[in-house]
């Protein structure tokens, strides 16, 4: 039996789809041009489509539901159309270059994105820092002369000198406690712990103020009192106190500062119980058969191991400090000697409507956030570089 094979005439191929396509690595003018034209449409139309949304809600019915849901369409759809028309824009570029250009290509909405909301912000702010009160004039270094003048620029300043003193030590020190006294309990108890310290965390700032201020309100001395603490000091015999209106020895900015604790202690406690759990073994051991003391392992193995973990968690809280607003906002408002520069922009920016010195207490507190900024990125990197 043989099997009959049919020559093809020479020149002519099996078939129009036997093969596929080779890219020829040229440029390709069309797909360029289509795919750049592409990105400028979507971008314009996305961003139009957002600005009717502000400026214009009555086209939608002045219906929030259709807004967002508009919204969510045309973000998740609009990026993945710009997508597309990059991928064929740098597609359309010689090989050699598109092949370089494409890990930067898909990372630029991001960047781009980014600058936008960050960057371009924080330039105009330091431009603006020169400029009057409604940006129309310029005005040199007037306005920091006036900020720094400013008797309550000084007293901000001094608040959050004493927050960051206070507040991140505080932190820290009691998140290592509670991450080792929950390491001894039994696993359930671990959990219960845990998930109970934690929980402010699930809190917003302004939230947990007003659940402070039931615990710092107070009524006329006679009368019952709704304030917690107030409640504790009448049940022996004491006089209801205005906690937050006792500015000596900076009580009431103490007192904002439990708050902040509060909430941050459950978020160390994660990071330096984590951290505790991958001390080895073996190093404990070996301490104890050295004759250490419990006392001895947790400052001379365990904390020095954990040291990195503790750097993060302590500049972390420092820079929440910096910007510390909701809490001093929602109960003080800065009265009583308890502002801070946060606080001291908001009601320069908005019950003043003074940008321009708005913006210089702005540069300022970025010039004092910064440094903390640089020393954590360094931290890190030595971390990365040592493990």
């Amino acid at each position: 039996m043989s099997t009959a094979v049919t020559e093809r005439p020479a020149g002519h191929s099996a078939s129009p789809h036997s093969a596929p396509k080779v890219d020829d690595g040229r440029l390709k003018p069309g797909r360029l041009v289509l795919g750049f034209l592409g990105m400028v449409v979507v971008v314009w139309l996305i961003a139009n489509l957002f600005l009717a949304f502000a400026y214009y809600p009555q086209w939608f019915l002045s219906s929030k539901i259709i807004i967002g849901l508009l919204a969510l369409v045309a973000g998740v759809g609009g990026a993945a159309i710009l997508f597309y028309f990059l991928n064929m824009f740098v597609e359309a570029l010689p090989r050699r270059l598109s092949e370089g250009l494409i890990p930067y290509a898909f990372l630029l909405p991001g960047f781009g994105l980014m600058s936008l909301m960050l960057l371009y912000p924080t330039v105009q702010t330091f431009v603006y820092s020169f400029a009057n009160q409604d940006s129309t004039a310029w005005v040199g270094l007037q306005n920091y002369r006036d900020v720094i003048a400013d008797q309550e620029f000084r007293t901000s300043i001094f608040n959050n000198f004493l927050w960051l003193l206070i507040v991140p030590a505080t932190t820290v020190a009691l998140g290592v406690i509670v991450a080792v006294l929950a390491d001894k309990l039994s696993p359930q108890g671990e959990k219960i712990a845990k998930s109970a310290i934690f929980l402010p965390m699930a809190i917003s700032f302004v939230g947990a103020s007003a659940i402070w201020y039931l615990v710092y309100a107070w009524n006329a001395a006679g009368s019952a009192q709704t304030g917690l603490l107030n409640a504790v000091v009448t049940a022996f015999g004491g006089t209801p106190q205005t906690w937050l209106q006792i500015s000596s020895g900076r009580l009431n900015s103490l007192l904002l500062m439990v708050i902040l604790i509060w909430l941050q202690v459950g978020f160390a406690m994660v990071l330096l119980g984590s951290a505790i759990k991958g001390v080895p073994d073996d190093t404990l051991e070996a301490a104890r058969i050295d004759g250490a003391s419990e006392w001895q392992i947790f400052w001379k193995v365990i904390i020095p191991q954990i040291w990195g973990t503790i750097l993060s968690v302590f500049i972390t809280t420092v820079i929440l400090v910096l910007k510390v607003f909701d809490i001093v906002y929602v109960l003080t408002n800065g009265r009583d000697k308890t502002n801070v520069i946060a606080n001291l922009f908001f009601n320069e920016m908005f019950a003043n409507s003074d940008s321009g010195k708005a913006s210089a207490i702005v540069v300022i507190l970025l010039a004092l956030i910064i440094p903390v900024l640089i020393y954590q990125v360094k931290m890190f990197r030595e971390q990365e570089a040592n493990r």
